[in-house]
């Protein structure tokens, strides 16, 4: 007999999984959260950037970026409440997009056109004028530091685009905290330090088992468990039938001391310069965030076990990293000794998540979320519970896809963009940009 009984578990806590536990709860069902780790969001959330940007590759991506920017902004109404933690905060500061020769701006903006998000395109003038301390000049392709010609000159001058609304989070971690609580308020159940050991199954999920032999039955499992979320399937026993494959990829963030000027306005905008490989946001305290887009040139650290990584930064990432940041901004300072942090994220092929139901009834995916869906976590609780509401009542998801109509914005999203069986996004980045 099962110690306990539940209409749904969510395996992972992180603010993809709390988002969903809350999602679920508040459409009624009993819901228990299981995590590994001690607390909400202590995996690879509390090692994201928290950007809130709207450029995707797919109309699918921009929508459901724009509609949960408006849920940040109104972060207690999206929640239904607040947290003796405080709440998370967005932090508008607008965001710059350098072009580069392998990205039609033109498609992005076209997309931003259909969904409704403000821009302006800067040429070279603009740029100079509204970005000072940046230096204008184009390096495409990015190159190692280890190559001599990562010091070549300019081979010309950029031009951009800006969109006022972009920003970040103040405190990821804190945002599923938020989750978490709002979801609790609906009668959610956490479990921290709660590994999953087994998935049990007949021709249906029936629930899963934990590392300390509680046995939790359900007729619906959801697998949001980041970087372990491979593990998980396997002991499902499925994923056979994907198209989209997911594995845990480490990465490093660095911290350093804005330069003077960049956050004389309160923190310092976001910038996307895929034409160095880099892209960097100012914080609340002066500092400057400083991350990787998975230029050709780097080598990606992809890991057999999401669980053996070197967790502090190291140099080689920290130099090729912040020396890239620093050929734009020619005024930023640059320590000898790394600062930052290492994470795995949880990628799939094209870099676009998987959220969608399995070959086992019952048994429903959110993975390869790591790297660009932070910003997009409070619409996907409302994509699992739609995708879940519809397949338990007997809706065939794969033949007849499930469409979901945007609360705030209105707008209707196809979620077989997301599925498991979709053919790989040829007009993907394939990198943190999606």
């Amino acid at each position: 007999m099962p110690d306990e009984s539940f209409d749904a578990v969510v395996i992972g806590a992180g603010v993809v999984g709390c988002s969903i536990a809350y999602a679920l709860a508040a459409d009624g069902r009993q819901v228990c959260v299981v995590d590994r780790g001690p607390a909400a969001g202590s995996g690879s959330t509390s090692a994201s950037s928290a950007v809130v940007r709207f450029n995707y590759s797919t109309w699918a991506g921009v929508a459901s970026a724009w509609e949960a920017k408006q849920a940040w902004d109104n972060w207690a109404d999206h929640l239904g409440g607040v947290d003796d933690a405080g709440l998370a905060r967005f932090v508008t500061t607008g965001g710059l997009t350098l072009d580069t020769p392998n990205q039609d701006r033109s498609a992005v903006l076209s997309l931003f056109d259909q969904v409704g998000v403000p821009y302006e395109e800067w040429d070279e003038e603009t740029l100079q004028a509204r970005m000072p301390l940046l230096d204008p000049g184009r390096y495409y392709p990015p190159r190692a530091i280890t190559d001599e010609a990562f010091w070549d000159d300019a081979n010309g001058r950029l031009t951009a685009y800006w969109t006022p609304d972009s920003g970040f989070v103040d405190d990821p971690q804190l945002a599923a905290h938020n989750l978490m609580v709002a979801a609790e308020r609906h009668g959610a159940r956490f479990r921290f330090r709660s590994a999953v050991t087994a998935v049990s199954r007949t021709d249906h999920v029936t629930g899963v088992t934990l590392a300390d032999g509680t046995s939790l039955s359900a007729p619906v499992v959801v697998n949001v468990a980041g970087p372990h979320s491979g593990a998980i399937n396997s002991l499902a026993g499925v994923g056979e039938s994907f198209r989209v494959s997911t594995r845990p990829l480490r990465q490093e963030v660095h911290e350093l001391r804005a330069p003077e000027g960049y956050s004389d306005n309160g923190a310092g905008p976001l910038v996307a310069d895929v034409d160095l490989g880099t892209y960097f946001r100012g914080t609340p305290s002066g500092g400057l965030i400083i991350g990787g887009t998975e230029p050709e040139c780097d080598e990606l650290q992809w890991l057999a076990d999401p669980d053996t990584y070197k967790i502090n930064p190291t140099k080689a990432v920290y130099d090729a990293q912040t020396f890239r940041a620093a050929r734009r901004i020619p005024t930023l300072p640059v320590p000898g000794t790394p600062r930052g942090l290492a994470g795995v994220y949880d990628v799939s092929d094209d870099w676009i998540p998987i959220y969608d139901k399995t070959e086992l009834p019952g048994y429903y995916v959110a993975i390869g979320t790591s790297g660009n869906q932070f910003k997009n976590a409070p619409v996907v609780g409302g994509f699992l519970a739609a995708i879940i509401h519809a397949c338990e009542n007997g809706h065939d998801h794969d033949i007849d896809p499930v469409h979901i109509q945007l609360p705030r914005t209105g707008h209707k999203v196809d979620l077989s963009h997301y599925s498991r069986l979709r053919d790989i996004n040829p007009n993907s980045s394939f990198s943190v940009m999606g």
